[in-house]
């Protein structure tokens, strides 16, 4: 009966991490069809470094996307990706999709080619980066599966960071990557133990753990059992 009631909040968590990013898919959308409709080019939204039109983008590029193709490439990794963050790291998932976002477009704005720059592909390759990392850093076997499984999903894609195909922002996806590598560093002593369900840990003992935790709810309870 415990395990039924365990594996229930398990879901109701998995559920409820994936709101954000299932919410975001959708508005991404949305925009593609208000282009469309309305017989609009919001290809100006873009990103054009180091051009003051082009600052824009910074804020706005992520959200737009060239055809159908392009967004639907971009949408599984973003919900699949997206869901793992808030699931793992609750606490500091905001802080990671709105850094890695506009940490991205900055540098792009900064140091890519002369061209218009659009799409959501570089938060996917920070993400994608942050979460391998970060499972390898913590050190906790269960959550190292986590990131394995990312690479057996998307290992692909350190390909995309180099220049091997036109018309491919591959200077988005290396700034994702760098990225989301740097946030996984700086951010490895952050988050609560509470933000992983207790599955991750079932293997570990305490000298395994090397969390920091900040949450005094969590660590008055495991000391006063």
């Amino acid at each position: 009966m415990e395990a039924v009631h365990s594996s229930k909040t398990e879901l109701r968590k998995l559920v409820n991490s994936a709101i954000v990013p299932l919410s975001l898919v959708i508005f991404l959308w949305a925009i593609k069809f208000f282009e469309l409709f309305f017989h609009l080019e919001l290809f100006m939204f873009g990103l054009f470094p180091l051009k003051s039109e082009g600052l824009l983008g910074i804020l706005t590029s992520g959200f737009i996307h060239g055809d159908w193709e392009h967004l639907l490439a971009n949408s599984l990794p973003l919900i699949i990706l997206g869901t793992g963050l808030f699931y793992f790291y609750k606490d500091i998932a905001f802080e990671i999709l709105l850094i890695s976002y506009l940490t991205c477009n900055l540098w792009v704005w900064l140091f890519a080619r002369q061209s218009w720059h659009i799409g959501a592909s570089g938060l996917i390759y920070s993400l994608a980066a942050f979460l391998f990392f970060s499972g390898i850093l913590k050190k906790i076997p269960n959550l190292m599966a986590v990131s394995l499984l990312v690479v057996f999903l998307y290992g692909s894609i350190i390909w995309g960071v180099l220049p091997l195909k036109e018309g491919i922002s591959w200077e988005s996806h290396l700034m994702g990557l760098i990225s989301g590598t740097l946030l996984a560093f700086y951010y490895k002593g952050f988050g609560t133990q509470r933000n992983l369900p207790e599955w991750m840990y079932e293997d570990d003992d305490d000298e395994g753990n090397n969390f920091v935790s900040n949450d005094t709810e969590y660590l008055e309870e495991k000391n006063n059992p």
